[in-house]
């Protein structure tokens, strides 16, 4: 018996060290650990590190994760990977919900209860941004990056690009890249 810690992030700005000092907190010392750096909205068998867990766990081992939504992207995707894990007869532990086991009927309620509730909130999240979006356009911001170039610049890009003088002279010109010559000069 094996005990497998998972870990997952969703940007390279983000670590899982507190995800793994919690599961360590808790009392468990994986003697494999996989972290992910990957978003939320990718499935689990997706994910890099989780595939490569899935090819090393064997009957009778233990995986630690912190929270349900490390294991799936949706409810359907965490009973799955539930289901696949109960399969291989692995024990699996979410420290958010204590020693519950997940194949039995209630852990099953519980896991969809909770995946769904997870995937609600992950819902209004998109559903609050872009509601934050849409006010910041009404308002006449600006989103995205911001330009690189002065509206001046890309009009002689413009003008330049038309008198045949190359992309690469363009971009050494400005001081950017080909490719932001050539969105200027031939927009999508």
């Amino acid at each position: 018996m094996a005990v497998f810690g998972y870990a997952r992030v969703s940007t390279t700005d983000q670590t899982t060290e507190n995800q793994r000092l919690e599961i360590q907190a808790a009392g468990y010392v994986p003697e494999f650990w996989h972290a992910d750096t990957v978003s939320g909205k990718a499935h689990a068998r997706q994910r890099k590190e989780f595939g490569r867990m899935l090819d090393k766990l064997r009957a009778k081992d233990v995986l630690v994760v912190t929270k349900l939504d490390r294991l799936g992207r949706d409810a359907a995707d965490v009973l799955a990977t539930v289901r696949l894990l109960a399969d291989m007869q692995v024990e699996v532990v979410v420290l958010q919900l204590g020693k519950t086991d997940l194949s039995s009927a209630a852990g099953k309620l519980l896991v969809m209860m909770l995946a769904a509730v997870a995937e609600m909130e992950r819902d209004l999240l998109v559903e609050r941004t872009q509601a934050g979006l849409e006010r910041a356009r009404a308002e006449g911001k600006t989103l995205g990056r911001p330009l690189k170039t002065t509206p001046e610049q890309r009009k002689a890009m413009i003008e330049g690009y038309a008198a045949k003088i190359a992309v690469s002279a363009l971009a050494r010109q400005y001081g950017v890249s080909r490719a932001t010559v050539l969105s200027v000069v031939k927009p999508a």
